[in-house]
């Protein structure tokens, strides 16, 4: 089934930090939409602002202007606790360093999430096994993550990403860390995810990764200087 997913937009979005040397921009005047069902590969040199757009993106930081709508609501600007429920509800997320939880299985690192979201213990371990099955890990639910390749464990991460039935998943590097195999198992995964009719918006310095994206927004110093659509 395909899932409705809302369509992510960002309006003229900026992030100044201030320093004692004066008023730093990481981000000025971006505008996108990010569309259900497609990849967005988010590239640039370091200190281009990816990673700051990918945050305020995510809500994990508010712009010090512009604003970042989930459908029509604007979320940029909602209060702490509000924005935390929603990237528990509606966001999954997906690191270069895995952050799976080095004392829990690859089960309960899945189940974990749907725990937050007051979801029932056997409901929880029945939706979280069905999770790693898709991806192919039905054999490492026991697993701890010392004992999965990097690949296994970036498709933990990933079905965990997914535990509470996001709209939009951010994947920072996602495949930095690993080989080209696993790299490229990672990549497929996250192509089903958004022919799901999900919205996969990741960060990458990847050219090959970027590539296979369905858009590619190249950021130079904060700025988005082109937007290529396949």
């Amino acid at each position: 089934m395909r899932y409705a997913a809302k369509v992510l937009r960002a309006e003229n979005l900026s992030k100044i930090y201030p320093s004692p040397s004066g008023n730093v921009t990481a981000l000025e005047s971006f505008s996108h939409n990010f569309e259900p069902g497609k990849i967005t590969a988010i590239m640039g040199p370091s200190g281009s602002g990816k990673s700051t757009l990918l945050n305020v993106l995510a809500s994990l930081d508010v712009p010090s202007s512009g604003s970042v709508f989930l459908a029509d609501k604007n979320i940029s600007q909602l209060p702490e606790p509000e924005r935390a429920d929603m990237r528990l509800s509606k966001f999954g997320f997906v690191f270069q360093s895995f952050n799976l939880v080095a004392v829990m299985t690859a089960l309960q690192n899945v189940a974990f999430p749907l725990g937050l979201a007051g979801i029932a213990k056997a409901e929880r371990e029945k939706k979280a096994k069905g999770l790693l099955e898709r991806f192919g890990l039905g054999h490492r639910l026991q697993s701890l993550p010392h004992k999965l390749s990097g690949g296994e464990r970036q498709r933990v991460a990933l079905a965990r990403a997914l535990a509470n039935n996001p709209d939009v998943i951010f994947a920072d590097e996602p495949t930095g860390n690993l080989d080209s195999k696993s790299g490229k198992l990672v990549l497929e995964a996250l192509r089903d995810v958004a022919n799901e009719g999900r919205t996969v918006i990741l960060v990458t310095h990847d050219l090959a990764l970027a590539n296979l994206a369905d858009v590619r927004l190249e950021m130079r110093d904060g700025k988005l200087i082109r937007a290529i659509q396949d």
